[in-house]
């Protein structure tokens, strides 16, 4: 039997926080370890010197009274840094999409997001995925697909390599994750494996340096990688 993934539910709608906590611990794979409906709180919680359970995984609102979910993280991740976050709110505002991406978080999903398919963003995550909700891999197409003219240019390598360090397949992965395909849906598109398609997201993380798929979707619109071969 699989050890259940340990939660923390970051939640100021006391409502929503219920009907979150009535899915999470109807299930055997998942445990809610704590809840709370401030990011102070929350903080408070995940000090070392507190001695709870760290968790796995905190799912965090960002429209939170008092410190926003978004000035959280940076804090979250001091005090936790190997925890995954997932966003779960109701903000579909560019501006806060960006920024939590930015900030490294594993998945964004909105509170428009079905019980079913938040408890899978939580799963993939914490096998090496990062579910981002349909609307937010548009919002990102959108803010990040600039014109040609307008976009910045790729660093040159010194090493007689092309300016796109990625190859054609990475490419065209990467361009499957931003438009909100899973590891296994882009599997079965490409009819190729699931190990390979997980093998060459390793690649792409390590050729961007970045942590995640919404990380490298966004590096490679500032890059003009999608733009390479337009």
């Amino acid at each position: 039997m699989t050890t259940p993934i340990n939660i923390m539910l970051v939640e100021d709608n006391a409502v929503y926080r219920e009907v979150l906590e009535m899915a999470i611990t109807r299930d055997p794979n998942l445990e809610l370890t704590d809840k709370v409906g401030t990011a102070e709180r929350a903080l408070q919680h995940l000090q070392p010197s507190v001695g709870q359970k760290t968790p796995d995984l905190i799912l965090l609102d960002l429209s939170l009274p008092g410190m926003s979910g978004l000035e959280a993280i940076p804090w979250i991740k001091k005090y936790v840094p190997n925890t995954k976050i997932i966003i779960l709110t109701q903000s579909e505002n560019e501006a806060d999409i960006i920024n939590a991406i930015t900030q490294g978080v594993s998945g964004y999903l909105l509170k428009s997001a079905t019980v079913q398919q938040i408890k899978e963003g939580i799963q993939t995550v914490m096998s090496g995925g990062s579910p981002l909700d349909p609307a937010v891999a548009k919002y990102i197409l959108n803010t990040f697909k600039a014109p040609t003219s307008n976009r910045p240019e790729s660093t040159p390598h010194t090493d007689g390599e092309e300016d796109t360090p990625l190859t054609d397949r990475e490419e065209e992965i990467l361009s499957l994750l931003s438009q909100g395909l899973v590891k296994k849906e882009i599997a079965e598109k490409l009819n190729i494996s699931y190990f390979t398609v997980s093998t060459h997201v390793r690649h792409i993380y390590e050729k961007l340096e970045v942590p995640n798929a919404p990380a490298a979707i966004s590096k490679a619109y500032k890059t003009g990688i999608f733009g390479s071969h337009d």
